[in-house]
C-alpha cells in the first residue's frame, strides 16, 4: 500500500512555518497541509510573491507536497471565529480570502485548495444563504479551474453544509463541475454519517481530491490522537488504496499544538503500522475510481507532444513552458533544472483524461531533446527524480526516438512497491519488454490490487503461459479464503475459454 501522509500546520500553532516543514520532513511526511493564517504565510502581509516563491523552493528542498487549507479561525475578523464566511453579508471577503488561496496554491503547485462553508449566521435566511454560497462556490470554481488548482469542499460538522449528502446537493447545483471536488475528513465520517468510515471513502472516490484523518467518536466532533477514538483504520487505508486515491492522506489535529512534534511523530508511526496491517487492494474487488473488468484502454493512448502542449496553455505560468523549451532546444543539459520545476509552474492538475499538467508538460520537455540526447537524459532524470518526475519519464518513453533503449528503466520501476510507478511502466513502452517480464509485470499488478486496465495491448499480449500464472495464483488465493481480484478473474476466465486450458 501506496498512501501518502501529510501533517496540518494548524497542529503546529506555535511553530515556525520553516520550522514545521522541517521537523515534518524529519520525521518522514510525504505533504504538509499548509493553513493561511497570520503567522504561517499571512495571505495579505507584504511580500507576498517573494514568500510564496521562497516556501516553493523550500517545499522542493524538502521533498514535500502540499494542500492549502482556509480555516484560519482569526484571520479575517479578529472577534468572530472563521467569519466571514460565504453566507454572510461581508461575503465578498472570504471570496477575495478563497481567491488569494487558489493563486497561492497555483504558485506553489499545490494538489488542491480547501475550504467549507461555514456556519449560517441567525440573522440570514436559509435560502438567502444557500445562495451566497452556490454563488460563491461558482466564482471560486471558475478561477480554480483557470488555475488548473482543484476545489476540496469539505462537509464540517455543525456548518451549513455537514455532511456527504449535503455535499452532494451543493455539487448538483453548481452543475457538477469536475474543478469541485471533496475534502473528506474521515473523523468527520465517523462522527455523523450514517455509514461505515470505508463506505465513505468508496462512496466518495469519484470526486476525492484531498483527505484529512483523525480518530473521532460517534456524535462528538472533537478531533482526538488515533487509538482514542471509535475509528478502526486498517480497512480505512485499505479502502484509500482500492479506489486508487493518490493525494495527501493529512492529520487534522488543530488543538495538539502543544506537543506538535511528539503528536505528529506518533501519529505517523501509527498511520505506517495500520497500512502495513490492512493488507493489500488486491484482496478486493474493483471499487468506484476504477473500470469494470475488461474495459481496455486502447494501446498507444499517448497524446503527441503537440497535443499535450496545446492543452498545457491554459496553465503555463506565464508563458514557461515555452521559454523552458527554447531553452532546451539550446542547452539540453537544462532539462535537468526546468524537469522538476514543472509541478510548481504548471500545477499537478488534469489537462487531459489520465493527464496531469506537470506530466503533460514534463512530458513535452522529454519529447524536446535531440535523438542524440534523450536516453541518457532520460535515464538521469528518472534516476535522480522523485516519484512524480520518474512516472513521467516513463509515461514519456513512447514519445521519444530511443527504441528499446530505455527499457531498463521499466525493469526498475516493476521492481518498485510504488503503484504508479509500475502502472506507468506497463504503458505503451512496454511493448519492449519480452513476453516472460511482461507476464511476470501483469502478475505483479494482480498481487499489487493495481487495475489491469493500465496495461497496455493486454488483450492481444494475453497468452496460455500468463493464465497458467494467473491459474496458480487463483489456486492460492482460493486455498487460503481469498479470491482474484474481479478485473484478474475476468481476464482469466476468459483466456481459459480461449485457449482452451
Amino acid at each position: 500500500m501506496n498512501l501518502r501522509f501529510g501533517y496540518g500546520t494548524n497542529g503546529f500553532a506555535n511553530h515556525r512555518l520553516g520550522d514545521a516543514l522541517a521537523v515534518l520532513a524529519d520525521l518522514g511526511y510525504d505533504g504538509v497541509a499548509l493553513t493561511l493564517d497570520h503567522h504561517h504565510l499571512d495571505p495579505y502581509a507584504p511580500g507576498l510573491a517573494r514568500r510564496v516563491s521562497g516556501l516553493a523552493t523550500r517545499l522542493m528542498e524538502l521533498g514535500l507536497s502540499v494542500v492549502i487549507e482556509t480555516g484560519a479561525r482569526y484571520l479575517l475578523d479578529p472577534r468572530r471565529k472563521h467569519a466571514p464566511t460565504l453566507l454572510h453579508d461581508e461575503r465578498e471577503v472570504r471570496l477575495d480570502f478563497l481567491l488569494r488561496a487558489v493563486s497561492i496554491a497555483s504558485d506553489l503547485g499545490a494538489e488542491a485548495m480547501s475550504c467549507w462553508s461555514g456556519v449560517r449566521p441567525p440573522s440570514v435566511d436559509p435560502q438567502l444563504a444557500w445562495d451566497r454560497l452556490v454563488d460563491g462556490c461558482a466564482r471560486l470554481t471558475e478561477a480554480a479551474s483557470k488555475a488548473a488548482v482543484p476545489v476540496g469542499f469539505e462537509p464540517e460538522p455543525g456548518m451549513f453544509v455537514q455532511d456527504l449528502a449535503g455535499w452532494r446537493t451543493l455539487h448538483r447545483a453548481l452543475g457538477m463541475p469536475r474543478a469541485f471536488g471533496l475534502t473528506l475528513d474521515l473523523g468527520h465520517c465517523r462522527c455523523l454519517e450514517p455509514e461505515p468510515v470505508a463506505d465513505c471513502v468508496v462512496a466518495a472516490a469519484p470526486w476525492l481530491v484531498n483527505v484529512q484523518i483523525e480518530d473521532m467518536r460517534r456524535g462528538v466532533h472533537e478531533h482526538l490522537e488515533f487509538g482514542e477514538g471509535e475509528i478502526e483504520f486498517p480497512p480505512v487505508l485499505r479502502a484509500l488504496a482500492d479506489i486508487g486515491y493518490r493525494g495527501l492522506v493529512g492529520v487534522e489535529l488543530p488543538r495538539h499544538s502543544h506537543a506538535a512534534p511528539d503528536v505528529a511523530g506518533r501519529s505517523l508511526t501509527f498511520l505506517r503500522a495500520a497500512a502495513g496491517q490492512s493488507g493489500g487492494a488486491a484482496d478486493r474487488a474493483p471499487t468506484l475510481g476504477q473500470r469494470a473488468p475488461g474495459q481496455r484502454r486502447p494501446a498507444g493512448a499517448v497524446p503527441a507532444p503537440e497535443v499535450l502542449r496545446a492543452a498545457l496553455a491554459a496553465v503555463d505560468d506565464g508563458g514557461w513552458l515555452d521559454e523552458a523549451l527554447r531553452r532546451v532546444a539550446a542547452d539540453p543539459s537544462v532539462i535537468s533544472r526546468l524537469f522538476p520545476a514543472a509541478a510548481r509552474r504548471c500545477g499537478r492538475g488534469e489537462v487531459l483524461p489520465g493527464w496531469t499538467a506537470d506530466e503533460a508538460a514534463r512530458a513535452v520537455l522529454l519529447a524536446t531533446l535531440p535523438a542524440e540526447r534523450a536516453v541518457a537524459q532520460a535515464r538521469a532524470l528518472y534516476r535522480h527524480g522523485d516519484a512524480a518526475e520518474k512516472r513521467a519519464v516513463l509515461r514519456a518513453l513512447p514519445l521519444l526516438p530511443v527504441g528499446a533503449s530505455a527499457v531498463e528503466l521499466l525493469h526498475d520501476a516493476i521492481r518498485t512497491n510504488d503503484t504508479r510507478l509500475v502502472a506507468a511502466a506497463l504503458g505503451p513502452y512496454a511493448a519492449h519488454l519480452d513476453a516472460a517480464a511482461w507476464r511476470q509485470a501483469v502478475v505483479k499488478c494482480v498481487f499489487m490490487g493495481i487495475a489491469l486496465t493500465c496495461v497496455d495491448d493486454l488483450d492481444h499480449r494475453a497468452d496460455s503461459e500468463l493464465a497458467a500464472m494467473l491459474a496458480g495464483v487463483a489456486d492460492e488465493r482460493h486455498a487460503a479464503g481469498r479470491e482474484l481480484p474481479a478485473d484478474a478473474a475476468a481476464l482469466l476466465a476468459r483466456l481459459k475459454a480461449e485457449k482452451g486450458i
